[in-house]
């Protein structure tokens, strides 16, 4: 860091310097004269966040496996960092060569939290860059955003030159060779960059569109400014996961981590459909990887990173069609050397006493489960498709299996919902305790049984079959908290929920057009930033963001839309259909379930963007 004045001692005075040094083994260091593309990935949190975000660590391998292009990392500093960067003049550099990142030729964001757009904004302010796209000049590096929030780019569009809708393993590679042969050969300029990457699936150039609207506010028309310029934009897949590129290391972290252990994607997509998860239709269709390929990179990551953890990731890891043959491969060498396996929250209709016993061979702790709603009626609107039998029967293994700890995930404030199903969470959550008890003294775990209940706010997220839906009032949400904290009598249940008021700005950012950008970058003027940490967001900054530029908030949340109107994300194909969204939204209101793409295929139309996978049709 030799070439940043004052950052030494800057670092000497800062929380968790180790945020900021660089220079992890794994690290991956070239000679910058020697690249013809210069590539800086920023992810708007944390360095904790940030180094364990499985996406980032994708990417940053792929982009590096390439002889002629460097791609280096940048996290958002904490605010006393922040504040001396202010201070000092010490713009946002790289950590790897310690240049600043308004010198690279290409700047990517991973956008995975609507939250955090304010930290990227702010990022980009620190590095000297104009946050708008119109204001940059030739000498200004392109800014690129992706992750599941650009799924609606609208209402950061006018922030972002380029944005890669999909997966990005294959287009940023394209973006980056593309860029490399415009310099070669003289051509590139801004303009003439941005139409010509335009053509590349995709990807998404928003200052090619022109968004006209209704004088009701709704969306008339998003047209093409040229010829040539695609009326949609359809998301990229990586089709076959076995021959993706796939970290063979690790950049190993100096400080401590928010997943310090080794991440093993199983398979993208999923085969279930509930009706609120925008994860489950954007990822269609659903991509395994085989059992000989996650065993391979497995061993390999834990002998170049020595974790004594590998956890197994997927949207539903217990739908892995392959499941037994993958932890019996694990499990050959794991139990030897005392690696632990983790999974994230479990299927209630398809755990089992023999997952549990392997994923339990070396370390003991509680177990998460997501039931959603309180009762049958609201779980069939939603899609759920478990019973209160499927929890019984999962938790009475869980604790004749020496746990004494579970976790339950539920939602608020959901479609059709009534106060009867809020008090269906307490009931659920009494009937797991009575579980527990129902057990003979001596099976019972030792120590006492503890639940917890956590219970998020609802958000009608694009491309879900709820995208339509209003979402409930503050009012509204804030009373279904209390009643459901007064319902909740027995000692053993502990209950969090999220803030209310982080939901609904969430909604308008997850929701919103091109016309609430004025409001974010307010509220960036204002000091917004690391909205995503419950210490820094500040509700009553964001709510006079949004008035002072004219935004009805209404608009966006209790309004709900039409399911004729224009969406603003209308313009991205995401492969599932509009119409299969519909046909869903009306099969909860008339609280019908739909099977997995395991039973039956649904024609949802993911189908067509193709990839190596057993379940479409």
């Amino acid at each position: 860091m030799t070439n940043i004045k004052h950052i030494d001692s800057v670092l000497k005075s800062v929380e968790k310097p180790g945020r900021y040094i660089g220079g992890e083994f794994g690290a991956v260091i070239k000679d910058k004269e020697s690249v013809a593309c210069r590539f800086a990935f920023l992810f708007p949190d944390t360095y904790e966040i940030g180094m364990s975000n499985l996406g980032v660590r994708i990417l940053y391998d792929v982009l590096n496996r390439e002889q002629d292009i460097w791609c280096e990392r940048a996290y958002a500093p904490w605010v006393d960092m922040k504040e001396k960067m202010e201070r000092y003049g010490i713009p946002l550099y790289a950590l790897e060569s310690g240049d600043p990142v308004s010198e690279f030729d290409l700047v990517g964001f991973s956008l995975q939290y609507e939250m955090c757009y304010t930290t990227a904004l702010s990022m980009m302010k620190l590095a000297g860059i104009p946050i708008y796209s119109r204001d940059r000049g030739e000498e200004v590096p392109i800014i690129i955003a992706g992750g599941p929030c650009v799924y609606n780019p609208e209402p950061v569009a006018d922030f972002f030159d380029l944005i890669n809708i999909g997966e990005g393993e294959e287009v940023l590679l394209e973006i980056s060779r593309l860029y490399i042969q415009m310099k070669k050969d003289g051509s590139y300029t801004r303009s003439a960059f941005l139409r010509r990457a335009a053509d590349i699936e995709g990807v998404y150039i928003p200052s090619l569109y022109e968004v006209s609207y209704n004088a009701d506010g709704t969306i008339r028309a998003f047209t093409p400014r040229e010829a040539g310029v695609p009326a949609k934009i359809k998301k990229r897949i990586v089709a076959d996961l076995d021959k993706a590129p796939y970290p063979e290391g690790l950049v190993m972290p100096y400080i401590q981590t928010v997943h310090d252990r080794v991440v093993l994607e199983v398979y993208r997509g999923c085969i279930r459909g509930c009706r609120f998860c925008q994860a489950g239709m954007v990822y269609r269709p659903i991509r395994e990887k085989s059992p000989e390929t996650l065993c391979r990179q497995a061993k390999c990551l834990y002998e170049s990173s020595g974790y004594d953890e590998i956890s197994l990731i997927s949207l539903s890891i217990s739908d892995y069609s392959r499941l037994r043959e993958l932890t019996d491969g694990l499990l050959e060498w794991t139990d030897d050397e005392r690696v632990s396996l983790s999974l994230p929250s479990l299927r209630l209709d398809s755990f089992s006493e023999e997952l549990m016993q392997r994923i339990s061979s070396v370390r003991q702790g509680g177990l998460t489960f997501a039931p959603e709603a309180g009762t049958q009626r609201l779980r069939d609107v939603i899609n759920k498709n478990v019973t209160e039998d499927d929890l019984v029967r999962a938790v009475d293994i869980a604790f004749r299996g020496g746990k004494n700890s579970v976790k339950l995930y539920f939602m608020n404030g959901l479609p059709t919902e009534t106060l009867l199903d809020i008090e269906g969470i307490a009931a659920t959550a009494k009937r797991v305790v009575d579980c527990y008890f129902a057990l003979p003294k001596p099976e019972r775990p030792k120590g006492g049984v503890s639940v917890t209940v956590s219970v998020s706010c609802f958000i009608p997220k694009p491309f879900t079959p709820f995208q339509w839906e209003a979402q409930d009032s503050l009012a509204s949400l804030r009373m279904k908290q209390q009643h459901l904290k007064e319902a909740i009598t027995d000692r053993r249940v502990r209950y969090t929920y999220h803030d209310a008021e982080v939901s609904v700005i969430e909604a308008i950012l997850a929701r919103g057009d091109r016309r609430i950008a004025p409001a974010i970058a307010l509220a960036v003027e204002r000091g917004a930033n690391l909205d995503a940490w419950d210490e820094f967001f500040d509700y009553d900054r964001w709510m006079s963001a949004f008035r002072d530029t004219g935004v009805d908030t209404d608009f966006y949340t209790t309004r709900g839309f039409g399911t004729d109107e224009i969406l603003p994300w209308d313009m991205i194909d995401i492969g599932v259909t509009k119409s299969f969204l519909l046909r869903e939204r009306e099969r909860a209101y008339a609280e019908k379930t739909t099977p997995s793409c395991q039973e039956s295929c649904s024609g949802c139309g993911a189908n067509k963007l193709g990839g190596k996978n057993r379940w479409c049709k």
